[in-house]
């Protein structure tokens, strides 16, 4: 606690400082002046409330994309209008189109942006260029919002309650917003000043245009926000609400059905106008979307993202430095049992259960940002068997563990930041603790044109012994204009490890990288946008030295008039290729012939009913016969604004590969083999308002292996024929996932799911089967059949206080 206590008080001093050097801003900035009202409008898209006749208006919109600067067009005029009482603060948004009957307004579930017309809103209550909510409400009526920094660390899924409505007219299409003060941050001052932008997006041109002028050669959206001043003498509401959910599941599996019921609640607490705290208690993940999981034939751990809404949503502070890896919580056991001649593993736990976690974070009105997060879960036992005497054993495969993380973020000179970042984790009994710190920064100068940044870790696992490892990155960029460039450079010691919260794969090398990019963002006369980039990559192994790799890399993208996108690029490793990590044996390595890459992909015009996405990638190695070929195929068909589905399709087939295959006391054994996969999905949603959807989502995911022959790897990594190989290591692996899934959002907050899910996998010792007799294969394997509902319901401790007021009346 002293060393926390110490900590926070260096940062705050570290705050004061900064806070006072800030240059006074540079960039020009819209004010607009508003007025309270008495009385509130109702949300219903339709702006004839007296309150809007003499309201402050915001105005003479410019474009930023294609044409950056340019004013906008009169025929498609945005006025929007804003207001605030004692509650909240309103925004009533008209925005003119010559011919309103081709506004785009597709319905999507919220959150999710579809082919619309749309009107957002950005606000930064401490007008800071730091930090800002985003609300975005679409013509067909449906709502997103988000998190969004200076950094480009976006969080898509933060989720507040707010009030929208929308409404064709002849003129165009209106918007009528209330956004409550529970869902904001601000100081607690008579008089406010508040950084806002405005946006609008018209999808049938493809235009983007804001109220206040964002320049696209430098620096970022939020350093270009306009002001918002008049907001006085308003009070920050207790910000308190409570999403109490109850879910049941019916699940059949291997011929047995069983059925179970769970209660819980999530808890958001605003401990003070900057601090929020969430909690939840009891847990419920059932409902999470399926992992895309693959036959891994790599030395790594393959890496799944996140889909608990709880580990995701408001997350942007515990990311940086990318030492927290949340699928860690609740996780893989970290044991697995040992056993006798006699004995064998008759249950182990798939899955670690979360017992409960809180996070709290925010940001001071001085820039620093502090996140704490805090998880425990449940003890976890497995059960052997004894065959001989039929006696069963419980062994302990997880302790009760507890996980944290703390991070301190200190922005200053409105774009520019010094982290401290420390996770830590402690398992009960002998099992082993981890710890992990760094120091990050990331600093741009006056002008937002240089870039300086980088970091210095260290992690440390006490397991019978203490293991140290560190881990630096320094670079230099500069990040504006046409001609772009960079340096960086990488070290991580062998040591490095922090998989217990965190996750890493490569270890023991140091990585050089040069890079150079062109861009036109101003449109030519054949084109809107122009990238190109060229990427040098030196690495090598760090202890001892070692060369691995020279990596020279070109690509390009440009997209048209008519909005179709072209790209291509090539890569090639001219001097092959020295892998540290497929002999899965310290200092040993497997030498790899250099490969020629090339690709070219085209991606029509997403406004359309059809869209497609082709891509063909190509590696071609310096040895005979062998090569990867990897092309992909992505279909949109939007039948109507409420219908639309996706098929992809993405086959690989690598041709005379090596891989690890196994070792013994003597010798490490490589195989060469061909290997094919493909990998089909289909998504279709079908939205029948813009709080009712029927969504499905089906994968399949097929890859064999067939090894052809085996050697034994020589000390300078090349390879030696051998018999002594005998293993079979032929393999199919097939991965079948449906999901359908029902949501309603019926009340703001509030959500009732009913999900149907089919699962099947399996792995089979042999390979090229014939595709019929593949299917049938894996549909005899025993297969998961679930039905699960769940209610989950938003209560804001304000609105329950009024109408608790009202009976007592």
């Amino acid at each position: 606690m002293r060393l926390l206590l110490t900590t926070l008080l260096l940062f705050s001093t570290f705050s004061s400082f900064f806070s006072q050097s800030m240059e006074k801003d540079s960039i020009s900035r819209k004010k607009l002046t508003i007025q309270k009202i008495m009385q509130s409008p109702k949300i219903d898209g339709i702006l004839d409330e007296e309150i809007w006749q003499n309201a402050p208006v915001a105005q003479n919109f410019i474009e930023r994309n294609p044409k950056n600067g340019q004013k906008e067009s009169e025929d498609f005029k945005t006025t929007v209008k804003i207001v605030y009482d004692d509650t909240g603060i309103y925004f009533g948004a008209t925005m003119f189109d010559p011919n309103p009957a081709n506004i785009q307004k597709e319905l999507t579930e919220r959150d999710d942006m579809g082919n619309d017309d749309l009107f957002g809103i950005t606000i930064n209550g401490y007008n800071d260029h730091q930090q800002a909510l985003f609300f975005v409400i679409q013509a067909s009526g449906v709502q997103a919002d988000a998190k969004i920094m200076s950094t480009a660390d976006d969080d898509f899924s933060w989720n507040a309650v707010w009030y929208s409505a929308v409404k064709i007219t002849e003129n165009g299409w209106t918007a009528e917003v209330k956004i409550p003060y529970s869902e904001l941050r601000f100081p607690k001052k008579d008089v406010q000043t508040w950084g806002i932008n405005l946006m609008r997006i018209i999808q049938k041109t493809n235009q983007n245009l804001t109220w206040n002028f964002v320049d696209n050669k430098k620096a970022t959206y939020l350093m270009y926000d306009g002001i918002v001043e008049g907001i006085q003498n308003i009070k920050p509401p207790l910000r308190l609400s409570f999403t109490p959910y109850v879910s049941s599941y019916l699940n059949h599996y291997d011929g047995k059905t069983t059925a179970n019921f769970n209660g819980g609640m999530d808890v958001k607490y605003g401990i003070n106008d900057a601090f929020t705290l969430d909690l939840t208690l009891i847990p419920d993940f059932g409902q999470t979307s399926f992992d895309n999981s693959v036959l891994n034939l790599t030395p790594f751990e393959q890496q799944y993202e996140e889909q608990r809404s709880f580990f995701t949503e408001g997350t942007e502070l515990f990311n940086k430095g990318n030492l927290f890896y949340s699928r860690r919580v609740g996780g893989n056991p970290s044991r697995y049992p040992e056993t006798s001649e006699d004995e064998r593993v008759l249950n182990y736990p798939a899955k670690v259960k979360l017992f409960n976690a809180f996070k709290i974070s925010g940001r001071t009105n001085k820039g620093l940002g502090i996140g704490f997060f805090n998880g425990i879960t449940e003890k976890m036992e497995a059960q052997i068997v004894n065959d001989q005497t039929g006696a069963i054993r419980n062994e302990v495969v997880e302790p009760w563990s507890n996980y944290n993380v703390l991070v301190l973020d200190q922005r200053f000179n409105g774009n520019s930041s010094v982290s401290l970042v420390n996770t830590n984790v402690i398992r009960e009994g002998n099992f082993r603790d981890a710890n992990t710190s760094g120091i990050l920064w990331d600093i741009n100068d006056k002008k937002n044109i240089f870039n300086y940044s980088g970091s210095l870790k260290g992690s440390w696992v006490m397991d019978n012994g203490t293991k140290f490892g560190t881990k630096g990155e320094a670079g230099f960029a500069k990040n504006s204009g046409k001609n772009r460039y960079s340096l960086n450079g990488t070290f991580v010691t062998k040591e490095w490890d922090i998989n217990d919260l965190g996750f890493s794969t490569t270890t023991n090398f140091a990585n050089y990288n040069a890079y150079y990019g062109y861009r036109i963002l101003e449109p030519t006369k054949k084109f809107n946008n122009i990238y190109l980039n060229f990427n040098v990559n030196y690495l090598h192994r760090l202890e001892p030295y070692l060369f691995t790799n020279l990596i020279i890399n070109h690509n390009n993208q440009f997209t048209t008039k008519n909005f179709r996108s072209y790209g291509g690029g090539f890569e090639f490793t001219p001097l092959g290729e020295n892998d540290i990590y497929e002999p899965r044996t310290d200092l040993r390595y497997l030498k790899v012939p250099g490969y020629l890459n090339t690709w070219i992909w085209t991606e029509s015009d997403n406004r359309k009913k059809f869209q497609y996405n082709l891509n063909l990638d190509y590696y071609a190695y310096d040895e005979k016969g062998r090569n990867l070929i990897n092309p992909s195929l992505y279909l949109r068909y939007r039948f109507s604004d409420k219908f639309k589905a996706i098929w992809q399709i993405n086959p690989t087939f690598s041709n005379n590969e090596t891989g690890f295959a196994g070792k013994n006391s003597d010798d490490i054994f490589i195989g060469r083999r061909q290997r094919n996969t493909y990998e089909n999905s289909l998504t279709s949603q079908y939205t029948f308002n813009d709080k009712m959807s029927l969504s499905l989502a089906f994968r399949h995911y097929f890859s064999d292996v067939t090894y052809k022959s085996f050697y034994t790897l020589n000390q300078d990594g090349t390879l030696a024929p051998t018999n002594n190989f005998t293993e079979n290591l032929n393999g199919t692996y097939n991965s079948w996932n449906v999901d359908l899934r029902y949501s309603w959002w019926f009340a703001p907050g509030s959500q009732l799911t009913l999900l149907y899910r089919n699962a099947v996998e399996d792995y089979l010792g042999i390979s090229r089967m014939k595709f019929k007799d593949n299917f049938t294969t894996l549909f005899n394997e025993k297969m998961v059949n679930n039905i699960s509902l769940k209610l989950t319901y938003y209560l804001d401790y304000n609105q329950a206080k009024h109408v608790f007021k009202k009976k007592e009346l």
